[in-house]
């Protein structure tokens, strides 16, 4: 069976935000972009007040057979949350930009919070994304699906060490550091990111 594509979007959430790439890509399989209901300009749903919740979305679209996840900043979160619940549904990860729930407390100082900017963009967000301190570093080694890690060396929020403490943990992972790029990398440097995730996506398990 044809692993399914699943784009899932950071605290922005808007399901639009992986098209520029997404739709790009010349594998014909199935794809869904998700959005995160409550978040950024997204509708509200009193169903999701957590990222449990999301998950729970993301696993709404597992049923047919396996996924590959592609997940920009929170939503790495998500999809490895949602690798640790559904062991072997998941055949690839692409993760860009993410925390990957890690903990990084050691450098602190050197992330830029973005919690304030986000408020000010996103007034009418749900208030939970703001409080979330989710700490996946005990079981992050346990993933073993091939994952591409896509950073970028301008990005205040998630640092090139980052993506190096995740390449650290994750058993079958290969970094990727792009110059110059920036938190949106995925969706402004298209002509960089793509023939690197086309590369991933397409190789032999």
């Amino acid at each position: 069976m044809i692993p399914k594509l699943l784009f899932l979007p950071g605290a922005g959430a808007s399901p639009t935000f992986w098209r520029p790439l997404g739709d790009r890509l010349l594998a014909r399989r199935p794809r869904a972009y998700l959005g995160w209901p409550g978040l950024g300009n997204q509708p509200a749903d009193p169903a999701v007040n957590g990222l449990d919740d999301l998950v729970t979305l993301v696993e709404a679209h597992m049923a047919d057979g396996p996924v590959d996840i592609l997940a920009q900043s929170m939503g790495g979160v998500v999809a490895l949350k949602t690798v640790l619940r559904n062991p072997g549904k998941v055949r690839r990860l692409v993760l860009s930009v993410t925390s990957g729930g890690v903990d990084a407390a050691a450098r602190a100082a050197a992330l830029h919070d973005w919690r304030a900017d986000y408020r000010r963009s996103f007034p009418n967000a749900a208030p939970w994304i703001g409080g979330d301190r989710t700490d996946l570093t005990d079981r992050i080694g346990t993933i073993a699906c091939p994952t591409l890690l896509l950073f970028g060396d301008a990005d205040p929020i998630s640092p090139p060490f980052v993506g190096e403490r995740l390449a650290s943990l994750l058993p079958n992972a290969r970094l990727e550091i792009v110059r110059g790029g920036d938190h949106d990398l995925v969706a402004k440097r298209v002509d960089d990111v793509l023939p690197l995730v086309e590369r991933h996506l397409a190789s032999v398990p």
